[in-house]
């Protein structure tokens, strides 16, 4: 009686635990169905994780408020430090998005195998912005002067 009570307190999800987020559907190439205005509140709520995959350049040029970089050749190199590491974790789905959608099924492939819940985006970094995804403020310049 008392083990029984114990595996089902242990087995109860928490009562001030989001509600599970279902698995994925994927289109015949690999794009995940997942609608974006959920992608755009999960991340928002931070139940998920979104990724831009394309490389520094194209962040620097602009990117989403509440994605993190991780470019392809990083991913592919096997070589992630500490911090990006962080943006991999296991228990929430993690949205990649690139420019037009082909490079984030090459790294879908890649981080699938390690066991992560990766859902690629058809919709690229331009169609994220018409989606209302909201873009990255410019940072302000360091109040440092060089050479002071």
């Amino acid at each position: 009686m008392l083990s029984t009570l114990i595996a089902t307190i242990l087995l109860s999800p928490a009562l001030d635990s989001a509600p599970p987020i279902p698995p994925s559907e994927f289109t015949e190439v690999g794009h995940t169905k997942d609608d974006l205005k959920v992608v755009k509140e999960r991340v928002k709520k931070k139940q998920a994780i979104l990724l831009d995959v394309r490389e520094q350049p194209e962040w620097a040029d602009g990117h989403l408020e509440h994605a993190k970089s991780l470019p392809m050749s990083v991913v592919r190199s096997g070589k992630l430090t500490k911090e990006q590491q962080k943006y991999l974790p296991k228990g929430k789905p993690i949205y990649l998005h690139c420019l037009g959608g082909s490079r984030v099924l090459a790294v879908s492939k890649m981080l699938k195998d390690k066991g992560y819940d990766i859902r690629p985006l058809k919709a690229g970094y331009p169609v994220l912005l018409k989606a209302g995804f909201e873009k990255a403020k410019p940072k302000p310049p360091s109040l440092t002067t060089p050479g002071k």
